[in-house]
């Protein structure tokens, strides 16, 4: 399951990748939409989860304060 939300200018794309133990990895997507090069980062593996909606919502909080540190 993939969604994408907006956040101070940036596009926030957060995963849940189940791995072969039956773990979600929480990745993440970031790409700041204000500038016209489109600059994206990725994060993969941020954590570990047992639920994907977890490891989901981990990655939309770790995004968001990443985007905070970087203004």
């Amino acid at each position: 399951m993939n969604s994408h939300i907006r956040y101070k200018g940036y596009e926030v794309a957060p995963a849940a990748q189940q791995l072969p133990n039956g773990l979600f990895a929480a990745n993440l997507t970031i790409e700041n939409a204000r500038h016209s090069q489109g600059r994206s980062y990725s994060f993969d593996a941020l954590d570990y989860f047992f639920e994907e909606e977890h490891a989901l919502a981990y990655a939309f909080r770790w995004g968001r304060m990443w985007i905070d540190q970087q203004q």
